[in-house]
């Protein structure tokens, strides 16, 4: 009877219910609305959403300057040495893997949709007045397609990561929650409390929402270029396919843990990413893509600052593409941000506070440069050769443009596969992080010690897919992206406070002198490798 009664609660223990439960009940309920009403909805939130990109659009612009300040004074102060776990400890994975599960996780295949689209959406609709269609405006759009994968999205996407590290391997607190990061600011009895728990269902619903959403919205990248390659139509059953598959394989990977599974598979798509970018210059104008990439990349830096502080007030030839989508953008980025920092934080054990901020700064936006500088290149030069009218494509459907492009291609589905698998992949390594992060915050194992439940990662796999696969077939996909976006406005407030809550931590602890690696570290290291 005793071991019985000891299995039950064990079972029982697997999840957190008053954090999931009601996160879930809280996702479903603003998901009714929006399948019984989907185009009232969107229109609602549109209209709500427009309004904080009107009123806040310096905000969000400063929002991302201070968290980029915060993140490289954190890494270049004397808090960067400061090891993320035992300081004579070896890292958790080589600075390769670790770059390639970042990666993996901080870009997923939306790179590969902004690198083949954004140039064009932004040469239609260019700023400062210029002429669409122009040689400027074609650069404007391939420089702006860079900048959304800048450091300015990845201080959003890290920034918390240095509370969430020092929490988990430092002081060695069970949880990888919100609230437990914030212990420091506001005391035990609010984190234990009622307060704690709404900041962690705040946290789990955004995730849950925006989880579904990038599901949901991810699927034409593939279904669109399956649809070109065996000319046929894109119908549910189609979009069912491939989230099963998409399904099948991130559940395996997510189930099988960070060893196993996801460090794996995000190192195999950074050889097939680099292998497909070499295959496209080989077969296509790989002259100009480099040539283009070049020019990019200098018009880029010389008005690096121009987008980073870009509002338009004056209106100058209208309302653009640039302005409304990097409010956006960076909106969207927030709802992410949580579950960026707590990934990050789980896979640094071992890497110190710069090494962690800077590789998740430098090595996405490098890679997420060089795949833009490629797939955008390949698209202005059909635009430019007259072989596909790019920007009259964007404008009626953008996705329809990247199998348009990808066809004019020598072996054109040959390349629309390794496109599919690639963008596949890199789903699948966005989604098993995710819900391998979602498991590790809702349930109740010890995070510093071990791994999240394998059969809490099968669950939230389920509850995932079910919501996204909901979604899609009966409405509601697109209000809940503009809602995911809104969401973001309590990330904000929650992100700075971490900030705050690192500092104190590491103050308290005098972790820049007791939590650092000996001078003779490498010696150490080497020796015992010997």
């Amino acid at each position: 009877m005793n071991r019985k009664r000891e299995e039950r609660k064990k079972k029982k223990s697997m999840v957190e219910r008053k954090i999931f439960i009601p996160a879930l009940l809280i996702v479903f309920a603003m998901s009714i609305p929006f399948t019984l009403y989907e185009a009232e909805s969107t229109e609602l939130l549109n209209r709500i959403f427009d309004w904080i990109v009107s009123s806040f659009s310096w905000g969000y612009i400063w929002y991302t300057i201070i968290l980029t300040g915060a993140g490289l004074w954190f890494s270049f102060s004397k808090y960067g040495d400061i090891v993320l776990g035992d300081p004579a400890e070896k890292p958790r994975f080589n600075m390769f893997e670790y770059a390639s599960i970042l990666i993996s996780m901080g870009l997923g295949s939306t790179i590969m949709r902004t690198a083949m689209t954004e140039w064009a959406e932004v040469s239609a609709n260019p700023p400062f007045g210029i002429e669409p269609g122009s040689a400027e405006s074609l650069l404007w759009g391939n420089a702006y397609s860079m900048f959304m994968w800048s450091i300015q999205v990845f201080a959003i996407f890290v920034i918390a990561a240095p509370a969430m590290g020092y929490v988990l391997h430092v002081r060695k607190r069970p949880f990888m929650r919100v609230s437990e990061t914030l212990r420091v600011l506001f005391g035990d009895r609010f984190t234990d409390g009622l307060g704690g728990k709404m900041l962690d269902i705040i946290f789990l619903v955004t995730i849950l929402a925006g989880a579904a959403v990038t599901l949901g919205l991810g699927t034409p990248i593939v279904t669109y270029n399956i649809a070109s390659l065996f000319n046929i139509d894109i119908t549910f059953g189609l979009t069912l396919t491939v989230t099963l598959i998409w399904v099948i394989f991130f559940t395996m990977s997510a189930y099988l843990g960070i060893e196993r599974g996801i460090k794996r598979l995000s190192t195999l798509n950074m050889y097939l990413a680099a292998a497909f970018g070499v295959f496209i210059l080989l077969i296509g104008p790989g002259k100009f893509i480099l040539n283009y990439f070049t020019d990019t990349v200098g018009f880029l830096l010389s008005n690096y600052l121009d987008l980073s502080f870009y509002t338009n007030s004056m209106k100058i030839g209208g309302t653009t593409r640039i302005e409304s989508n990097t409010v956006f953008w960076f909106a969207y980025s927030a709802t992410w941000a949580m579950l960026h920092s707590i990934f990050a934080a789980k896979v640094s054990r071992g890497r110190t506070i710069r090494e962690m901020i800077l590789t998740y700064f430098l090595a996405p936006t490098a890679l997420s440069w060089v795949a833009t500088g490629i797939l955008g290149g390949l698209g202005v030069n059909r635009f430019l050769t007259g072989q596909v009218d790019a920007l009259k494509i964007v404008q009626d459907d953008a996705m329809r443009l990247i199998p348009e492009i990808l066809s004019t291609l020598p072996l054109s589905g040959l390349v629309i596969v390794i496109f599919i698998i690639v963008a596949g992949i890199f789903m699948i390594t966005t989604l098993d992080s995710t819900t391998y992060t979602i498991a590790s915050y809702t349930g109740t194992n010890n995070m510093s010690k071990g791994e999240p439940s394998k059969n809490l990662r099968l669950i939230v796999a389920v509850v995932v897919t079910a919501f996204a696969l909901i979604l899609m077939r009966v409405g509601g996909l697109a209000p809940l992206e503009v809602l995911s976006g809104i969401l973001g406005l309590p990330i904000i407030v929650i992100q700075l406070l971490t900030i705050f809550a690192a500092k104190r931590m590491m103050d308290e602890d005098r972790a820049w002198i007791r939590n650092v690696r000996p001078k003779d570290w490498k010696d150490r290291r080497s020796k015992i490798n010997m």
